[in-house]
């Protein structure tokens, strides 16, 4: 159910201008700063050629680029740039657009009950993605 809500929601509320690769990698990007190529194919989980395909096509449309590594200037690393941060700001403001626009005929029931679910549901999932994403808690999971 969880995948099936996720999908529907994501397919009506998301605008595809931006394939969602790309916009996963912008959005890693944006939050955590300027990255080596070869570790952000690895937090994305792409393949590092692909991922070097990615970051030329987001180059070539002024969404990133790549800056010297202030520590090894042999080391390129990736940056997002303004333009890459207002198309980000741009599909965040448009998704949730969208999703009020779809949440609109929601009865005050539908809503009361979409509300409850959510407020169980996200601590869970929110719990459930940082064990599986954090090393010593997915090692010790598999230990215990």
């Amino acid at each position: 159910m969880l995948e099936q809500a996720s999908i529907l929601t994501t397919r009506h509320i998301t605008n595809q201008e931006l394939s969602l690769t790309s916009a996963l990698a912008l959005s890693r990007l944006n939050r955590e700063g300027p990255i080596r190529l070869t570790t952000l194919a690895a937090a994305e989980g792409i393949a590092q050629p692909s991922m070097t395909q990615l970051i030329q096509r987001l180059e070539r449309q002024g969404l990133a680029t790549r800056i010297n590594d202030p520590e090894d200037g042999r080391v390129a690393l990736v940056n997002i740039t303004n333009a890459g941060r207002a198309v980000m700001d741009d599909r965040r403001r448009d998704r949730r657009d969208r999703l009020a626009e779809l949440l609109k005929g929601v009865s005050p029931e539908d809503e009361a009950a979409l509300t409850l679910a959510a407020n169980v549901a996200l601590p869970i999932i929110r719990r459930l993605v940082h064990d599986a994403t954090t090393p010593a808690c997915s090692e010790t999971a598999k230990t215990a």
